[in-house]
């Protein structure tokens, strides 16, 4: 096999992060009546709240806030739109957001059934992610495939985040192989595919929507099964 050691990003390549995301919003506009607190629909707090995360997210990346920060500010900012500016709202909806988010369920089709041809194989598998430690295990687990991982590598324990490379090695070191040996599979262009050519491994870009325009992936696939085509 050319290659030895198989490492998979989890939101928006396994773990369906849109769908689940709109579960836990529309429960948190229900149960918190949101509607008879001046936002209109659940799709203007939505779009708000998405808004504002993913500017958010991208500084928190770049390293000008902090994970607290990016807490905090993504639902005060969404109710602040709305001229809501009740701090103790604000907060109790950011906790129970990260304590719903986990337990939802949705993968991308065909996700355990790749992760199955794939173990059958004995590929070692093995996760890089951006997202928090607790959070990203409890999803795992309740979608039911933390088992098919050998090694789990956050953001939060590598102390790097991608695309840069420390996280790459950092797990490249943690499964004891090299980046000629590997592959990365993810859905996010500047984070999983070019910071996996940054340190010299192959890759696999998921992602039918956004097709490749200034960067030639190693492989392109829109389903997750045609990995079979490769592995």
């Amino acid at each position: 096999m050319k290659y030895k050691h198989l490492f998979f990003d989890l939101d928006h390549t396994l773990w369906d992060f849109e769908t689940n995301e709109q579960e836990t919003l529309l429960e948190l506009y229900n149960s918190h009546a949101l509607e008879s607190r001046g936002i209109p629909s659940f799709e203007a707090f939505s779009v708000s709240y998405v808004e504002h995360n993913e500017r958010l997210w991208d500084r928190f990346r770049k390293g000008f806030i902090t994970r607290r920060e990016l807490r905090d500010k993504r639902f005060r900012l969404t109710l602040i739109d709305f001229k809501i500016g009740d701090e103790k709202l604000t907060q109790k909806i950011s906790d129970e957001f990260l304590e719903i988010l986990p337990y939802k369920k949705a993968l991308f089709p065909e996700t355990k059934e790749t992760l199955e041809y794939l173990a059958a194989k004995e590929y070692p598998m093995h996760m890089i992610t951006n997202g928090f430690e607790e959070t990203q295990l409890l999803k795992m687990k309740n979608a039911g495939i933390d088992h098919y991982f050998t090694h789990i590598v956050t953001s939060e324990v590598a102390g790097s985040l991608k695309p840069y490379r420390e996280i790459f090695d950092y797990a490249i070191g943690k499964a004891n192989t090299s980046a000629t040996e590997s592959i990365m599979i993810g859905d996010a262009m500047e984070l999983d595919i070019k910071g996996a050519h940054g340190v010299g491994m192959d890759q696999v870009y998921f992602n039918p929507a956004k097709p490749p325009v200034d960067f030639q992936p190693t492989y392109v696939i829109g389903h997750l099964r045609e990995l079979r085509n490769i592995l």
